[in-house]
């Protein structure tokens, strides 16, 4: 799959993120992202499509823009420990509820803590519905 055949992509989270797609359940800031979808993020980045990450997800978006100039904005709630992981890696950690998301224009990235924070079923839902529902905004 490449960029050109898709209009976003959604990371959802959960262990599937920090297992699979990456190893940052096991390596903390210092995992790799697998590389079929860092390659994908990069031609994201280049092609300036939107993306959207929820729950843990996004910690592999900060793993894939470390060392590039641009540091995109990102949220997984307001785990103190995360965030500051998600900062080392160079991006910048914006505390949010689950039941909203953080935007960031300039990269075309929107993201949701989903569960990291949630308490219930009905606030994870809705700020994955509002993260979504912005994604589609972005399409062209």
């Amino acid at each position: 799959i490449k960029a050109d055949d898709l209009d976003a992509i959604v990371f959802p989270g959960g262990f599937g993120a920090a297992k699979n797609l990456s190893s940052f359940a096991e390596k903390g800031e210092a995992c790799s992202v697998h590389p079929e979808v860092k390659r994908l993020v990069k031609e994201f980045i280049a092609k300036k499509k939107p993306q959207a990450a929820l729950c843990i997800a996004p910690v592999m978006l900060a793993k894939v823009y470390e060392g590039e100039a641009s540091k995109p904005k990102l949220t997984i709630g307001n785990d103190e420990e995360g965030s500051g992981m998600v900062e080392a890696m160079g991006s910048e950690h914006q505390e949010c509820s689950a039941r909203d998301f953080v935007l960031d224009a300039e990269n075309r990235i929107i993201t949701c803590p989903a569960y990291m924070v949630g308490q219930s079923i009905s606030e994870v839902a809705e700020g994955i519905e509002k993260t979504i529902n912005e994604l589609i905004k972005m399409i062209p």
